[in-house]
Parts: structure tokens; C-alpha cells; sequence
């Protein structure tokens, strides 16, 4: 099955720390590390890992940073052919501090990530309209996130948007969606409704879905994910796991979300396997070096 995935690349500049510091705190002592990031690049290798056939829409500058994350991607067997390179401004830098309880806090320098304009997407639109499920999110544009839905959704391609980082959205946008999975402040920002619980999650996804998204899946860490579609209503159970770092959990879950999605799977069942891959992939660190292999995620249910 095909997949498109639209987004941003970054390279992450990573701290671990104790903690996450207070406004005006310096805290010593963190260890420093780079990895391959961006909510778009993440959920391009997490589909890739889990098993899809991934062509990956982004921008990236004409700098080494560039040149880095086009190689992760073919490695990672990307089709790459529809990158832009940019010679101003350069690639996209998230700085990332990470505390040993895993929790993150993370600041994003766009770059070149911002100029994925429209105009670029059109550029792409006959592998957009080959695709079997399209994967947008919110670092780029949003006018280009809605050029790229409206171009899949008039050929009645799923349209999956994880809405990260978090923003209104118009309801034109949200009627052309077959998938879309916020977190819980994310699905706070969208409708107003604060989330703390599967009946919290429940009426949040049922003012989104009023508003014409055709399936909302809430995801809450470790307790799992809330799936309110026609189909179902209801909690899909999360997994246990020791966190080392839980930097693009939510972008492993939707990459692989999109791979169960387009192999027709049950959606209790294609929800599992994300939540599966997510769970794994807080037990490592970095962004793109913690992303499971799909034999790994299938192993992991198995023993669970």
C-alpha cells in the first residue's frame, strides 16, 4: 500500500537532564546528543519501518544538515524524489531537553520547513493522487496542509492529520479528514473541552467529529487511545512500558497508524498496533533512532 507523508524535517539538538528547567533556571550536567527528527521525517520512517511503501513530501535547506536527513531517508527507503532543497533558509533544528523521568520540552526553528508552500505541493499532486492514504501535520503551512487535503480528499484518498503542534482548525479543513489524532491538549485546543479521561476524550471527539472529521482516535500515552468513529466508541488499552524518552511517540503512532489503516485492518486492531509501536519506541531515545521495525512491533504483541 502506498503512502504519502507530508511534513517537516529536522535535526534534533538533544540535552538529558534531571529535570525540565523552570523559566530563568540553568541546570548542569546533561549529556548532549543529535538525531533525525521532525514530526513529518519521524512519521515517514515510523510508516517505512512498520511496513509501507513511503514517499515523503518536505523541504529541506541546501546545507549538511540537508544532506544528512536525505540520506537517513533513502537508507530508510524513502522515496525522496519530491524534497525540495532550499538555498535560504536552512533546515529545520528542534532543541529538545529531555528528563529522567522521559518527559521533553522542545523548542522548533522551522527554517526551511515553512517554505513547503502550496505551489510545491501542486508540484506534487500525481503522487498524492497515487496514494493509498495521505499523512499530513502542522509544522509546515497550514495552507499547504489544506492544498494537499483537499487534492487527496476530492479523489476519495483517507486523509490522516495529526494536529501538532496544536492550532485552530478551520471546519472546511477538518470535513475533508478520514483520521485525525490529537493528544489530549491538542484535542483540549480544538474544542475547548479540557481532557483527562476516556468520557473527557469522548465528548471532545464527538465535537470534532460534528464538525466532519469522520474518525477522531484521542491518544493518551500509556493509558492507550479513545476511537470514536461510526464504527465504535471506545478506549483502545495503551502498554507498560519503562520510558527512556518520549520524543515522537505520537509521530511513531500515527506512522504507523497509517500502515495498519491502509492494510484495511479493524480499527481496534489498527489502533493497537500503533499504540504497540508507540510503547516501543519511548523505551529508546531520540526521535528517528527509536522507531521499531514492524517485526518488532509484532513481537511485542505477540508477548503481550
Amino acid at each position: 500500500m502506498k503512502i504519502v507523508v507530508i511534513g517537516s524535517s529536522n535535526t534534533d539538538l538533544i540535552v538529558r537532564i534531571p529535570r525540565i528547567p523552570k523559566p530563568g533556571e540553568t541546570i548542569l550536567g546533561g549529556r548532549f546528543m543529535t538525531a533525525a527528527g521532525g514530526k513529518g521525517a519521524n512519521q515517514a520512517i515510523a510508516a517505512s519501518r512498520a511496513g509501507g511503501e513511503v514517499s515523503f513530501i518536505a523541504c529541506l535547506g541546501n546545507d549538511d544538515l540537508g544532506d544528512e536527513a536525505l540520506r537517513g531517508f533513502e537508507s530508510d527507503g524513502l522515496d525522496t524524489s519530491h524534497i525540495f532543497r532550499e538555498t535560504s533558509p536552512p533546515s529545520g533544528v528542534a532543541l529538545i531537553f529531555v528528563g529522567d523521568d522521559g518527559e521533553n520540552s522542545i523548542a522548533v526553528a522551522g527554517g526551511a520547513n515553512m517554505s513547503l508552500t502550496p505551489e510545491k505541493i501542486r508540484k506534487s499532486r500525481q503522487v498524492i493522487e497515487a496514494s493509498d492514504i495521505l499523512v499530513v501535520q502542522l509544522e509546515i503551512p497550514l495552507d499547504s496542509v489544506m492544498e494537499a487535503a483537499g487534492t487527496a480528499s476530492a479523489r476519495g484518498i483517507p486523509v490522516l492529520l495529526n494536529p501538532a503542534p496544536a492550532l485552530e482548525l478551520p471546519n472546511v479543513l477538518l470535513a475533508q479528514l478520514s483520521f485525525l489524532t490529537p493528544n489530549e491538549s491538542e484535542a483540549e485546543l480544538l474544542t475547548g473541552i479540557p481532557v483527562t479521561n476516556s468520557e473527557s476524550a469522548r465528548k471532545a471527539a464527538a465535537d470534532l467529529r460534528e464538525r466532519g472529521v469522520k474518525t477522531v482516535i484521542v491518544t493518551m500515552g500509556r493509558r492507550g487511545a479513545f476511537v470514536s468513529s461510526a464504527e465504535m466508541e471506545d478506549m483502545v488499552p495503551g502498554f507498560e512500558v519503562e520510558a527512556a524518552d518520549t520524543t515522537a511517540a505520537g509521530d511513531v503512532f500515527n506512522g504507523a497508524l497509517s500502515v495498519a489503516v491502509s492494510e484495511r485492518r479493524p480499527l481496534p486492531e489498527a489502533v493497537r498496533f500503533a499504540c504497540a509501536a508507540a510503547a516501543l519506541s519511548v523505551t529508546k531515545e531520540g526521535a528517528q533512532p527509536s522507531v521499531p521495525l514492524r517485526n518488532e512491533i509484532e513481537s511485542f504483541l505477540q508477548a503481550h
